[in-house]
């Protein structure tokens, strides 16, 4: 990522974690990020990858903590089939 805030790499890993990831580091202002990860257990015997926590907190120092939190969610009551025009 190049200029990239910590939030747009919140939303970032959001997307290869699969889930919600919230920025609380309070850093502000871009930066050029890059992180080389394991994206399956056989690239773990590359000894320059690790699992994508791992590299986060290697490679840019960055603590990704597993915790409970707000998040928003969408909810759908019911669904009714669109009416023929």
């Amino acid at each position: 990522m190049h200029g990239a805030t910590l939030q747009e790499l919140a939303f970032w890993l959001s997307v290869q974690l699969q889930q919600p990831v919230i920025e609380n580091t309070g850093v502000t202002g871009r930066y050029d990020l890059k992180v080389e990860w394991a994206e399956d257990n056989s690239a773990l015997a590359d000894a320059a990858k690790w699992p994508l926590f791992e590299a986060v907190e290697r490679q840019l120092g960055l603590h990704l903590e597993s915790t409970k939190g707000p998040v928003e969610v969408m909810v759908i009551d019911g669904v009714q089939k669109a009416a023929a025009n």
